[in-house]
Formats: C-alpha cells, sequence, structure tokens
C-alpha cells in the first residue's frame, strides 16, 4: 500500500479527531449554558406562578416581561450555536467516514491479493521448496524471517480490517445521534420563537399602556433613581467610615482609603478572594433580575439607571444567608426605606439590603450559610427583592461574578 497515502490519510485524522474534541468540550459548554437559562426561565415562572393573585403594576410587569424576553432570547441565541456546531460535527464525520471507506476499500483489496498470492503457494511443500533453493544459510534465513513476516503482515491487515469496520460502524452511529440531537434543537428552538414572539407582543401592549400615560410613569421611575442615589450615598459613606476606623485602630492618623487588617482579617480576606464564583446565594432560590451596572430605564430609554449591586428575585419571606464568614460591621437604617445588613470579610464587605426582619446586631460573628435576616415582599409590586452588593475596599465589584451557579 502506498506509504504517502497512509501518511496522509493518519494526519487528516489526527487534525479530525483533535477539530471533534474542541467542538465537543465547546457543545458541552453551550448545553451547560443553555441548562441554565431553561433552568432560570423555569424558577421565574415558579416565582410568577407563587404570586398570580397579587396585582402587579405596569413597570414590574414590563420588567417581568424583560427579564422573561432577554433570557428566551439568549435560549435561541445558544441553541442556534450548538445547531451550526453539530453541523459541522456533521460535515466533519461525513468526511471522515468517505475516508475511513476509502482506506477499508484500499485495505480489503490488499487484502484480497495476498490471499490470492498465499493460496498460490500455500502448500507446506511450496515453502519448503522455498527454502531449500537458497544459496546458502544466510540466505535460508533471511527466507524464513520473510515468511513469517509475511504471515503477521497478512494477520495485521486481517485486524485492521476489523478496526476500520469497528471504527465506521462507531461514526455511523455517532452521525445518526448527532443528526437526532439537531433536529431536536431545531424543535426546541422554533418552541421558544413562538414563546418570544408572545412575549414580545405582550410587552408591546404594556409599552402604549405606559406610553399613553408616561408623566406617571416617569414620575415613578425618577422616584425610584432618587431612592437608589440617596442609598448609593448612605451605604458609600458607611464603608468609608468602617475603613476609617480600621485604620485609626490600627494607629494611622488618616485613612488610607483601604482596611487595615489584623493577620485574623487578612488570612479571611484572602480566603474570601479565593472562593470567587465559588460563594453561596444569599438566598435558597433566587433569579438575578437587575443587573449590576450602567442600563437604560425599561420603559424610557432617556433615563439611565445604576445598580450599585444586583436585584435578587426570591420567594415570599425568603431567609437572606450569609456568602461567607465575617462580622456585622453596621444595620443599614435609611429614612423610609427598609432595613440592610452589612458584613464585613477582611478587606471584602457584603451588603443584604431590602429586608423585612433583621436577626444580628453590629459586632456578631457571622459564619458561611448563617441566616441573618428575611427578605422584604412588596405589597404595590408583589416582589420580594433583595438588592445584594459586594465591595473591595470602597471598590464596588460585580457579584454575579462572585456567586456560585445558582
Amino acid at each position: 500500500m502506498n506509504k504517502r497515502f497512509y501518511f496522509v490519510f493518519f494526519l487528516g485524522c489526527l487534525l479530525s479527531s483533535m477539530t471533534l474534541v474542541a467542538q465537543s468540550d465547546k457543545q458541552k459548554k453551550l448545553e451547560a449554558q443553555r441548562q441554565q437559562i431553561l433552568k432560570e426561565i423555569k424558577q421565574f415562572q415558579a416565582f410568577l406562578l407563587g404570586k398570580k393573585k397579587e396585582e402587579k403594576s405596569e413597570i414590574t410587569l414590563i420588567e417581568d416581561l424583560n427579564y422573561k424576553v432577554r433570557r428566551r432570547q439568549n435560549l435561541i441565541r445558544i441553541t442556534n450555536e450548538q445547531a451550526n456546531l453539530l453541523t459541522r460535527e456533521i460535515n466533519t464525520n461525513q468526511q471522515e467516514i468517505t475516508s475511513l471507506r476509502a482506506q477499508l476499500q484500499e485495505l480489503k483489496d490488499d487484502y484480497a491479493a495476498m490471499i490470492v498470492k498465499s493460496y498460490k503457494s500455500k502448500s507446506e511443500q511450496s515453502k519448503v521448496m522455498f527454502l531449500l533453493s537458497s544459496n546458502n544459510f544466510k540466505q535460508a534465513y533471511k527466507r524464513l524471517q520473510y515468511i513469517r513476516q509475511y504471515a503477521d503482515y497478512q494477520k495485521e491487515q486481517g485486524e485492521n480490517i476489523k478496526q476500520k469496520t469497528k471504527e465506521l460502524q462507531e461514526l455511523n452511529l455517532q452521525l445518526s445521534k448527532q443528526k437526532a440531537d439537531k433536529d431536536k434543537l431545531i424543535q426546541e428552538n422554533r418552541a421558544a420563537k413562538r414563546e418570544l414572539e408572545k412575549e414580545l407582543e405582550e410587552r408591546e401592549k404594556l409599552m402604549a399602556i405606559i406610553k399613553a400615560d408616561m408623566t406617571k410613569f416617569a414620575s415613578q421611575i425618577k422616584q425610584k433613581q432618587q431612592e437608589a442615589d440617596r442609598l448609593d450615598k448612605e451605604i458609600n459613606r458607611l464603608i468609608r467610615e468602617a475603613i476609617a476606623a480600621s485604620n485609626k485602630k490600627a494607629g494611622k492618623k488618616t485613612s488610607t482609603g483601604k482596611f487595615v487588617l489584623t493577620p485574623a482579617d487578612k488570612i479571611v480576606g484572602e480566603s474570601f478572594e479565593a472562593n470567587k464564583g465559588r460563594l453561596g446565594w444569599p438566598v435558597e432560590r433566587g433569579i438575578v433580575k437587575g443587573k449590576f451596572g450602567k442600563t437604560r430605564s425599561l420603559t424610557d430609554n432617556t433615563v439611565e439607571v445604576n445598580n450599585s449591586g444586583i436585584k435578587i428575585e426570591t420567594t415570599n419571606d425568603a431567609d437572606v444567608k450569609a456568602v461567607f464568614n465575617g462580622e456585622v460591621s453596621r444595620i443599614i437604617v435609611v429614612k423610609n426605606a427598609n432595613p440592610g445588613i452589612m458584613i464585613r470579610h477582611g478587606n471584602y464587605v457584603t451588603i443584604y439590603y431590602n429586608l423585612s426582619k433583621v436577626f444580628v446586631k453590629p459586632g456578631d460573628k457571622i459564619s458561611t450559610g448563617q441566616v441573618i435576616g428575611k427578605v422584604f415582599t412588596s405589597k404595590v409590586s408583589g416582589e420580594s427583592l433583595l438588592d445584594f452588593r459586594l465591595f473591595k475596599n470602597d471598590q464596588k465589584l460585580n457579584p454575579e461574578y462572585w456567586l456560585a451557579k445558582n
């Protein structure tokens, strides 16, 4: 058989297998993301069903719909990526099947030629005569080696045919599964698009109601933003005070703008940082309804909304839990607003705001997962929203990057 053919084929198989492994890894990541989104949608639907008897304002309803629309759009995007990736995998496997069939045919042709040749000289007498006709012992020994090697080569070719046939069968099975998976994804995507169309239509109807009385809703948005700004200022002030107190305790005449850490504080801070992406959630069940950072108002895109943390929607009267070991630094009390808790973890601070009940006091040592309060449920919106924030010294961080996948 042509050695160059084998080399080229082997190189092609190696590259194909490397490509398939990379695609398979990406497919697993995409599927994990898809399952996470499906879980979030299911959780959110459960929250809505649990509160279906409660009247919600148009603003809250539009927020609910926007949450579902964003998740549904992400679901469709990821499912499309999976289907496209499967298409590439199917094409790669089809090419490999074609190459395997060509190689298998060549192996069979070579094997058939060897069988014919062996048949013509199959008798033991022929082999003996072949050896006896040698000019000397050295030539006879070489001829004996050749006979053995030829027999081994025949056996090896037979095994190669079996192996390639098995590989071909496995690839055909894999190809059938990939096609079935792709068909399933396409069907699920069609269903998701139908749901998205309904949600977009419902959102348009709500937006029409809001636009008809924009003055009323604009004042509501403005009031909410003013309350958020007031809370931001108070939390920033409390953190600066806590940092200044740690500096004063360490004998610093002026604040460095960072927590001065004792050896124990340093251990807690380093441990907290080492758990980035693995911190437990502050509630048992919840979804991130309000993202960190600056966004445009859902009802008036001329208004910019700035979230210093994340808004987690949870069940009514849900327990609030500390995400890590620490010490209660302050109980946050803002006029005409619900209380919150500030917990220090070395040079990190977590804030749990919008509570109906508080079970701890300043100075309490807190352990991971300890229940520290209850989430407040609004009678107006029917929502149970926990405002969760995270700081390193006085720097705001996105809590979503720190929490484990829920």
